[in-house]
């Protein structure tokens, strides 16, 4: 969007900001539960301030709330008035609207009204449910409402994308950004997937099916973030309007915030195109702006095509374009930066001559001398040519330019002093030779020094000691003069030489360390042996400035496992100095007298049972050998990768090496389990089989009929023990099918209790399970599975004469089912073990019964029916256990998901 705007003072407050103020003073305020979900608590977080507004003496009334059936929400309409719903008839069916002319005659300081989004039968005042509450707001009366992110108008084919569901019922987007206020209900999202599996959102049925197509984690998450950011959009843009209305100037350093400055050269479609892609990378508004010189007459038809492309381009790149005249462009820029908080801002390069650019008469110049906070970033095209220095040395020299410099060096000694001669006179022309001499230490070195030092001897004597242009001396305390010029001269560019050496000596070794710190700082992140493959073969390029590789053990040779830049191949002599290296655990390749033609340095890397790689490094300067402070950088860095791999190898095998434990005690607690468990039944039904085949005819009826029973009840007790087995194996592989059927608890406890009477028939079964309990949503076999199996539990552990007790009762939007017996309890260290596979609480012999399977198995298959379990004990006089399962109430599905 373009906007024309003259220059003006940015320190008085905007005209436009305090109109809109005052348009807004007139209007009740608007404020937006936002939310990135149904579910995440807005309705109960608006309910909740209300409720104390109302305590403070407000007048709030709530035009409208969906509950969903949550009872917590529905316990805070308690003490609030409610309007009463408008009654519209539509296809033969009452629906229940939001009633606007009531709300208004009735003019509440604050007004609740649920589901901004909400679309309203029709032959309601408006169609729309955020229409009704304008209508509300332009009567003066204050509106709190909620709504959830999917249903903001510009995001809904983004939610389509995410989700993959197409929203019907939308906001504009002008809606929302008119709110004076944005509350952010947040909430985590695996802790609503975990509301939701509670049952605390939706029904059962309906939970488990919106898990599946909506509340996915990459779904929410990805809401979550839209949420956030557009609330701190908003924030942002409040934040503007405050203090425009207050004349504060900017910037305030919120948020990113970039202008460009677009021009009349070629150059400004470049310009533009950088700037949308770093407004892209940090998520930033962006404005393009043209400054034209109200004393230049831009006539130049060329000249406006190119900056109307250019702000055209902008405007598709999503900023903002504005053209702004003005006498001092600088000044009208940073007017205009500072009016719209921007925090940086993009100029391309100025075509300013060189005595501007000296003079720091250029635009950008300009704006980096008077800018006061804010970033300025200069933008060269690619094609714009690189200045170089007037005289530009090689980074290294060999002995015929030193030589060279050295002997220019002298030269314009002599030149200089032969000139200066010719002003005044220089009682110490032999300074200039000694700076030469300086020079030449500096640049190259202690004996390129020396030797111009000797150069220097010979031309102070020929131009300068009398008799001049001959090597003659003609005064003894000449010769003395010289000799000490000389000596001096040698040892300043020995001691400068020297120096030079030092430092660069002393820089090398800098570099060397700062690359094996941060080489070790990477590599004890490194949790997995290509992560540590990856840090080292990256750093030690950076060492060498070059390549590396690193070759490992395979099955039959070397193999390549990680390289920089990516490699997957070397030449014939790399591999034969690879090789080499491994086998005599010594350095080989480039630098060394071993195979030293191959391209690479090779060096083993030894870990505690011997070599199982090489490390090589490739410099990018042709050079024989490698500096010793790179040498030694190498070698430690080639002994901490060998200790690196061999830790996460390490790592890896006692992670193998307790998973391998860990299933042997499972295995050997298995088979203990079954041993016992079922050797028991198995020899009462032996002997019985066997008294019956030997001793049938000879034995009374009642006997054989005992015998017979007891075959049964062994039989059927094995059974079980397989039949646990074979469920836990299915719970552990995650193939367990469960229904979703509409179940009678107390059918299924009856049922339940029947079996467990048939097993032990001198145990007394208590069953309390009211005529109103509600149905629950689950499968009747396993829930009957999962009783008997407490049943059994509670017998083993309680006195025969004891009583076991079921019940239920309606918790909420679930059945609570318990089972309570009257044993010794369980220790409170070992409530939270008790559903763990094979563990079992040891009775009065030290030994507990059972394969330590029951209560695990529970705990899967109500897991599986979408139910809660847990144990609770001492129940009464220090004794007793209860078991408690929760399960979902049976319900229809709904229609749509709804906040």
């Amino acid at each position: 969007m373009a906007d024309i705007n003259p220059s003006g003072d940015a320190r008085r407050p905007s005209p436009k900001a305090l109109l809109e103020l005052a348009e807004r003073e007139t209007q009740g305020k608007l404020k937006v539960f936002l939310g990135m979900a149904p579910g995440v608590g807005k309705t109960y977080a608006m309910l909740a301030a209300a409720r104390s507004l109302k305590a403070e003496g407000i007048d709030v009334l709530v035009g409208v709330v969906e509950t969903h059936g949550r009872s917590g929400t529905a316990a805070l309409l308690d003490g609030l008035d409610v309007l009463a719903r408008k009654p519209v008839s539509y296809r033969k069916r009452t629906m229940m609207e939001f009633d606007v002319e009531a709300a208004i005659a009735r003019r509440p300081k604050l007004l609740l009204v649920d589901e901004f989004a909400h679309s309203n039968a029709p032959g309601v005042l408006h169609p729309k449910r955020y229409q009704d509450v304008e209508e509300v707001l332009r009567a003066g009366i204050d509106v709190w409402t909620t709504m959830n992110i999917q249903h903001l108008e510009s995001l809904t084919d983004v939610i389509e994308r995410i989700a993959g569901i197409t929203v019907r019922e939308t906001v504009p987007d002008r809606v929302l950004e008119a709110a004076n206020e944005i509350v952010v209900v947040d909430l985590t999202p695996d802790e609503l997937i975990k509301r939701l599996k509670e049952g605390k959102v939706y029904l059962p049925d309906n939970a488990r099916r919106a898990i599946d197509q909506f509340f996915k984690l990459s779904n929410l998450t990805a809401l979550r973030e839209l949420t956030l950011r557009r609330a701190a959009d908003r924030v942002d843009e409040q934040m503007l309007e405050q203090l425009r209305q207050q004349g504060i100037e900017g910037p305030w350093p919120t948020s990113e915030r970039l202008m460009v400055c677009i021009g009349s050269d070629e150059n400004s479609e470049s310009v533009v195109r950088v700037a949308g892609r770093m407004a892209a990378a940090h998520k930033a508004d962006w404005f393009a702006v043209h400054v034209r010189r109200v004393d230049r007459d831009l006539t130049d038809r060329k000249d406006n095509r190119r900056i109307e492309k250019s702000l055209r381009l902008a405007e598709r790149l999503g900023a903002t374009t504005s053209r702004l005249s003005g006498k001092d462009l600088p000044s009208e820029i940073l007017g205009y930066a500072k009016r719209n908080n921007v925090t940086q801002i993009l100029i391309g390069r100025s075509g300013a001559g060189l005595i501007d650019r000296i003079r720091g008469r250029s635009l950008s110049g300009m704006l980096v001398q008077q800018s006061q906070g804010l970033a300025i970033t200069v933008v060269a095209p690619d094609d714009a040519p690189v200045p170089r220095p007037l005289i530009a040395l090689p980074a290294r020299s060999t002995a015929v330019q030193a030589a060279a410099v050295a002997f220019a060096a002298v030269a314009a000694a002599v030149g200089i002093g032969l000139g200066l001669e010719q002003v005044t006179p220089l009682p110490n022309v032999s300074m200039l030779f000694l700076f030469a001499v300086l020079v030449s230490a500096l640049r190259f070195g202690r004996w390129p020094a020396i030797g111009t030092a000797f150069v220097s001897f010979l031309a102070y004597n020929y131009f300068f000691i009398e008799p001049r242009w001959t090597l003659t001396i003609s005064e003894p305390y000449e010769i003395f003069s010289l000799l000490i010029f000389l000596v001096v001269a040698m040892v300043t560019g020995g001691l400068a030489g020297r120096l030079r050496e030092q430092a660069a000596s002393i820089t090398e070794r800098a570099e060397a360390t700062q690359t094996l710190f941060d080489f070790s700082s990477k590599l004890s992140a490194a949790p997995k042996v290509d992560d540590v493959l990856w840090v080292v073969t990256n750093q030690a390029a950076s060492l060498v400035k070059g390549k590396s590789v690193i070759l490992l053990d395979g099955a039959a040779d070397l193999e390549i496992r990680s390289a920089w830049p990516p490699e997957d191949r070397l030449q014939t002599p790399d591999w034969a100095a690879a090789r080499w290296a491994a086998k005599e655990q010594a350095a080989a390749g480039r630098g060394t007298t071993t195979m030293p033609s191959a391209r690479f340095h090779f060096r083993p890397l030894v870990g505690s049972k011997g070599v199982f790689g090489v490390l090589g490094v490739e410099p990018a300067e042709d050079i024989d050998a490698l500096p010793n402070a790179t040498e030694a950088a190498l070698q430690s860095m080639a002994e901490q990768a060998t200790i690196a791999i061999e830790r996460t190898q390490l790592v890896a095998d006692v992670g193998r090496a307790a998973t391998s434990a860990e299933s042997e005690r499972l295995r050997a607690a298995l088979l203990s389990s079954i041993s016992h468990d079922l050797r028991t039944p198995l020899a009462a039904i032996l002997g019985s089989a066997t008294s019956l085949r030997t001793l049938g005819g000879k034995m009374p009826a009642s006997d054989r009929l005992d015998l017979l029973v007891t075959i049964e009840e062994e039989a059927e007790r094995l059974s079980r023990f397989v039949s646990n087995i074979l469920d836990m194996t299915k719970l552990d592989a995650g193939v367990l099918e469960t229904r979703k059927d509409a179940v009678d608890v107390g059918e299924v406890s009856r049922r339940a209790a029947e079996r467990a009477h048939r097993l032990s028939p001198k145990r007394k079964l208590a069953i309390d399970v009211p005529k109103d309990t509600p149905l629950i949503s689950g499968d009747a076999s396993l829930l009957e599975q999962v009783i008997l199996n407490l049943l059994d539990n509670a017998h083993k552990y309680s006195l025969p004469s004891s009583i076991t007790r079921i019940a239920a009762r309606r918790s909420g939007t679930s059945v609570a089912l318990t089972v309570t017996d009257d044993g010794s309890g369980i220790p409170a260290e070992a409530l939270g073990k008790v559903f763990d596979k094979f563990y079992r609480v040891g009775g009065s012999d030290g030994r507990a019964p059972g394969t330590g399977l029951g209560l695990s198995i529970c705990a899967g298959l109500i897991g599986a029916m979408g139910g809660t379990i847990r144990a609770e004990s001492p129940v009464q006089d220090q004794r007793g256990t209860r078991i408690v399962i929760e399960l979902p109430i049976a319900a229809q599905p709904i229609a749509r998901l709804s906040s």
